[in-house]
């Protein structure tokens, strides 16, 4: 059975990642169009697994970011100060009428036969602007950090933003960190910075520095331009499929040593058939499948990462950490907004087959 080498020595960080902060604006099952009121959620791809990690896990986790100092950025560090998530903050300050902003990422939950609607507004965004040298990574390591995170919408963002993920992964590995990336390849963030064929420049060379990619069918095919089996929005991948997918990635990039991805097939907003798979150091482990009543799919790919990487930070056999993840994406569906509610004696009782039966 195979493991990652991960620092046992004392850290002071179990894991830090570096993204981009959101607010996410909610109408629920209402289309925007028709919208009058709506629900605000912290966000961001990157954060959302160092907050669950926090929140559900108990982990230590910090983010290192951009923040805007007017009022939406204060509510954002409210709700980051409420997760226990440690913040690295780059300040910027709002000049009261044209920013820098904190993005605003617009989500509808959708209902039956109509699916979810997302759109932005990441204009003139505090985050895009981050850069490398803007992120004291030597005094953030200097305590000790287990694991480095970032993902793929974070590096759409600007010319900048990927090359601050690069610098940032060089001294993890310079600090016995693991790297871990998860592709999240969005057409709608790259297509202003140079589309599929930038997309791919800039991931392919950050996936060349990292350990662990998680990344769905798709993010593989479009992310990094590796052939696979044709997607469509109910094609129902097959693991077998997708592990010879995962081999064609790990021969291109031979210093991964894990890739993992949910599977999840959409029979409507609200109704989804759920797996997880797991690719580590050769050997081959798929998780259980369910079916999902899903009440706010966004943040689940995050939910399955973070219970994935806790089960591995945990020193759990790999079994037990793939299932940690399915489980906690799974309940992460469940609740509104991006992040967790889930408590860890929920997620370890239906990694372990657990029922929706009435606790009194």
């Amino acid at each position: 059975m195979q493991k990652l080498d991960i620092r046992q020595d004392a850290c002071d960080l179990d894991f830090l990642s570096v993204g981009a902060l959101v607010h996410r604006l909610d109408p629920g099952v209402i289309p925007f169009r028709k919208a009058r009121s709506f629900n605000v959620h912290v966000s961001g791809g990157e954060y959302n697994v160092a907050a669950n990690l926090a929140d559900c896990f108990g982990l230590t986790t910090g983010i290192a970011t951009a923040m805007v100092k007017y009022p939406i950025g204060e509510m954002i560090q409210a709700r980051v100060r409420e997760m226990g998530v440690r913040p690295y903050y780059k300040w910027f300050d709002h000049d009261g009428v044209r920013g820098p902003n904190m993005a605003t990422v617009y989500s509808d939950l959708g209902m039956g036969v109509r699916p979810p609607v997302v759109f932005y507004n990441r204009s003139n965004e505090a985050g895009a602007l981050l850069k490398p040298g803007d992120i004291d990574w030597k005094s953030i390591f200097a305590g000790g950090v287990r694991w480095f995170h970032s993902g793929g919408i974070f590096a759409a963002l600007s010319e900048t933003t990927s090359e601050l993920i690069l610098e940032g992964m060089r001294t993890a590995r310079a600090h016995g960190a693991i790297n871990s990336f998860d592709l999240n390849y969005r057409a709608k963030l790259w297509a202003p910075i140079g589309g599929l064929k930038k997309a791919q420049q800039v991931l392919r060379s950050i996936v060349s520095e990292i350990d662990v990619l998680v990344g769905n069918e798709e993010d593989m095919q479009l992310g990094l331009g590796i052939p696979g089996p044709e997607t469509t929005d109910r094609s129902g991948i097959k693991s077998d499929a997708f592990f010879a997918m995962i081999e064609k990635v790990v021969k291109e990039f031979p210093n991964i040593k894990a890739v993992a991805t949910t599977l999840r097939e959409v029979q409507s907003s609200n109704r989804h058939d759920w797996g997880a798979v797991l690719w580590l150091k050769g050997d081959r482990y798929l998780s259980p499948s369910c079916t999902l009543d899903v009440l706010d799919r966004i943040g689940g790919g995050d939910g399955f990462a973070s219970g994935l990487i806790y089960g591995l930070i945990n020193g759990r056999v790999p079994e037990e950490a793939l299932c940690l993840g399915w489980a906690h994406g799974a309940l992460l569906t469940t609740f509104p907004g991006d992040v967790t509610m889930a408590r860890l004696p929920e997620v370890e009782a239906f990694a372990k087959g657990g029922s929706a039966r009435v606790q009194r």
